[in-house]
């Protein structure tokens, strides 16, 4: 990439990322993404039974968001701290700890052209992972 977005972009796809999965709101998450954006996650094998962990295009990112949104478990909470960018990339972590006990730990790392994410990738912690293990 040899353009970068400014901070003020990086920090609204921030946030409102953050608020469409805060209120389950699949449409307003969908509108981040590119149309041809890709997510990687552990939780897409679990949820779409299919041998990648790969969602592709805007139309399979919604029917995924929407299975997300629908299967949140008490653990999946929200608290983070800030987030870290160079203009290009977007990364910052649901640590474990929190003030209020333990949520299920991620690091979200997204790449952002022209102010949409094009590439998400989940990385699981293994608090998480055991969330997503027993089902």
């Amino acid at each position: 990439m040899d353009r970068t977005t400014p901070r003020a972009e990086i920090e609204r796809v921030y946030q409102a990322w953050d608020d469409a999965l805060g209120r389950k709101d699949v449409e307003a998450a969908l509108a981040l993404y590119a149309p041809d954006a890709t997510l990687e996650s552990p939780l897409v094998r679990k949820l779409t039974g299919g041998e990648t962990g790969v969602v592709r295009g805007r139309d399979a990112l919604g029917e995924f968001i929407a299975r997300v949104f629908a299967h949140q478990p008490p653990e999946r909470r929200r608290y983070r701290s800030d987030f870290f960018t160079d203009g290009n990339v977007l990364m910052w972590e649901y640590p474990r700890q929190t003030p209020d006990g333990d949520q299920m730990d991620f690091a979200e790392v997204m790449e952002i052209e022209d102010g949409l994410i094009v590439r998400h990738r989940v990385y699981w912690g293994w608090f998480g992972l055991r969330v997503l293990e027993r089902g």
